[in-house]
């Protein structure tokens, strides 16, 4: 009886077969993309991005993955004000590359791109903006329209880059000593003089109503006191006793002496 020998792979050609499939491929993962490079061809091919997922290429090629979600940077940055002050500001900037221009921004920039172009042209508009402006305008009165002028600034120094600039943000800001104190003095200061100036305000309009109101009661007493006139207060006199006289209890009129005074009456009820 004649038995059959099976041949099997040696042990390190079956790991050689697995190595080479796994390197015929690159896995991009979500939120990314990648541009291929050809080693032996023309290298990086333009004008093709490949999206997610495995992509299958030789062993010898490569594939550079790019992310093309949102990233954020920050950045600790040391500037001078436009007195010369040293100012310390903490910055963070929103950015990603324009996943259809990655064939472009790789033979441009390459993978490395925000330390190549990004932080180096940030900290260039960070100085350059800073010095249009005093401590005082960077530490509180003036940040917002600092930040927006270093956001304006650095999206059009990225422009051609194919890198785009989604905002920038102003997250802490460190003046000198000397300087803080001065500014929360004054600020301190303003706000005791605006107070005071309320204050002064709403006395000075308590003070415009009273006399309107002063006002008002002489017009009245004026209007009033030029309908008096003698033959009114004797005519009304003359009612009055009239009233009276014909009240059922006891007293006794006395007439005054002239025409113009009006008479006294007593009452003699007990």
């Amino acid at each position: 009886m004649v038995t059959k020998k099976r041949r099997h792979l040696p042990a390190f050609l079956i790991v050689l077969m697995v190595m080479t499939m796994i390197g015929c491929g690159t896995q991009v993962p979500s939120g990314h993309r990648a541009v291929f490079f050809s080693k032996f061809g023309s290298g990086t091919e333009m004008g093709k991005v490949y999206p997610e997922g495995f992509n299958w290429h030789m062993p010898w090629n490569k594939m550079f993955v790019y992310q093309v979600q949102t990233q954020e940077r920050k950045e600790t940055l040391r500037v001078l004000s436009s007195d010369g002050a040293t100012i310390g500001m903490e910055v963070s900037v929103l950015y990603r590359p324009l996943f259809d221009k990655l064939d472009s921004l790789q033979v441009t920039l390459g993978p490395n791109y925000y330390s190549v172009k990004v932080a180096p042209t940030l900290r260039a508009s960070a100085r350059d903006v800073a010095g249009r402006f005093t401590p005082e305008e960077i530490y509180s009165t003036k940040r917002d329209t600092l930040i927006k002028a270093l956001h304006e600034n650095l999206v059009t120094a990225m422009e051609g880059t194919f890198i785009e600039i989604q905002d920038v943000l102003l997250r802490d800001v460190q003046i000198p000593a000397k300087i803080s104190e001065a500014i929360n003095f004054k600020l301190s200061a303003e706000q005791d003089a605006q107070k005071m100036q309320f204050t002064i305000e709403k006395e000075r309009r308590e003070a415009e109503r009273k006399k309107i109101e002063a006002q008002g009661i002489s017009d009245f007493q004026k209007i009033v006191s030029a309908g008096i006139t003698p033959s009114l207060l004797k005519w009304k006199g003359i009612e009055a006793t009239l009233k009276i006289a014909e009240s059922p209890n006891t007293k006794v009129v006395i007439v005054g002496n002239d025409a113009g005074s009006l008479p006294v009456i007593l009452s003699t009820d007990k």
